[in-house]
């Protein structure tokens, strides 16, 4: 990758996001964190408002925004094929999305990189998504975007059955199954729920907050976050 091209990759790394580390960046631009650092002073030297320190972290301050760029074809290839996993494996409502997410960006491309989305030959067939993995997805979506408790029966991998209330924190999807990561009050801890072992799903009336200790990034710097 040419050195330019690095330095607006930076800038679009760091747009809409709270804070971005060197070493994410590194990974991400396969180059070394000394090369980030290095990029960084000199994107502040031309008078890019970049926020942050060696160690913590790095933002755009508030307000700066560049040009949206044009997508390359590669970039128009990886929307295509995330497009086409979500509508295979997204549930009814997320495929729905995706479609129509496909349609805005499509015309607002140039005829050109039009033409490269709908050719694009990643595809992702829906016939073998097993019965029930995406059940009650669109229910978890909404308890975790307000925040709302979840109950349901549970099977676990031995076949025990169990009731459950729990706080939602993310779905993740493992390409084969959908899980919930979520704080189980019945056992006093994070765990991960297969959606296709959940039994009889309500949301609940019951609204809750990310307390210390029970949130998503407490969830994600865990140990214990095995599926149940």
């Amino acid at each position: 990758m040419r050195r330019a091209d690095r330095l607006f990759q930076i800038v679009q790394y760091l747009r809409g996001r709270r804070l971005t580390t060197a070493a994410q960046l590194a990974r991400w631009l396969a180059v070394s964190e000394r090369t980030v650092y290095r990029d960084i002073s000199d994107l502040s030297l031309s008078g890019v408002p970049v926020e942050g320190e060696a160690g913590v972290g790095y933002r755009l301050r508030a307000g700066f925004d560049l040009p949206p760029l044009m997508f390359t074809a590669a970039e128009v290839e990886a929307l295509a094929a995330g497009a086409r996993m979500v509508e295979a494996w997204g549930g009814p409502a997320l495929a729905g999305q995706a479609r129509s997410a496909a349609s805005k960006i499509a015309l607002a491309l140039p005829k050109a990189r039009r033409e490269e989305l709908d050719g694009a030959r990643l595809f992702a067939p829906g016939f073998h998504v097993p019965p029930g993995a995406t059940a009650g997805l669109e229910t978890v979506r909404q308890a975790i975007q307000q925040r709302r408790k979840l109950r349901f029966e549970y099977n676990d991998s031995a076949e025990q059955p169990s009731s459950r209330t729990v706080r939602p924190l993310a779905l993740s999807f493992w390409g084969a199954a959908w899980t919930v990561a979520a704080w189980c009050e019945l056992r006093g801890g994070f765990r991960n729920f297969r959606l296709d072992r959940i039994r009889r799903l309500e949301l609940s009336g019951e609204t809750f907050q990310e307390d210390p200790g029970r949130g998503l990034d407490d969830f994600l710097g865990s140990v214990d976050n095995r599926t149940t």
